[in-house]
């Protein structure tokens, strides 16, 4: 079945505010949300998800929260066992000292 208005993304929301975190570790909430054209609510939801598994570190100074990311944190998905979150962060930004490891595979077209 083919749905045109059903479209997938590469990044999840998570993987989204994560890195507009790593750009900004002072962002607003409504910055993040606007910034990953998600809601605010979402952007709650993730955040708290992302503390609890040890992804981010929330603190709260004066009025504004700051973020302080946890680089060395590997991802959760089998299929991305060994890699950690500076690899996405540094492929995000293109400052990779070396391309992260990926299968290759050629393909003739005629």
């Amino acid at each position: 079945m083919n749905h045109p208005d059903r479209r997938w993304t590469f990044l999840t929301s998570h993987a989204r505010v994560l890195l507009t975190i790593a750009r900004d570790p002072s962002a607003r909430l409504r910055s993040i949300a606007a910034a990953c054209q998600i809601t605010e609510r979402a952007v709650q939801t993730i955040l708290a998800d992302l503390e609890q598994e040890g992804y981010l570190h929330r603190r709260r100074t004066g009025r504004r929260n700051e973020y302080t990311l946890n680089l060395e944190k590997p991802f959760r998905h089998p299929a991305e066992a060994g890699l950690v979150v500076r690899a996405l962060v540094e492929l995000a930004a293109g400052t990779s000292a070396q391309p992260p490891k990926t299968a290759s595979a050629s393909v003739t077209v005629s």
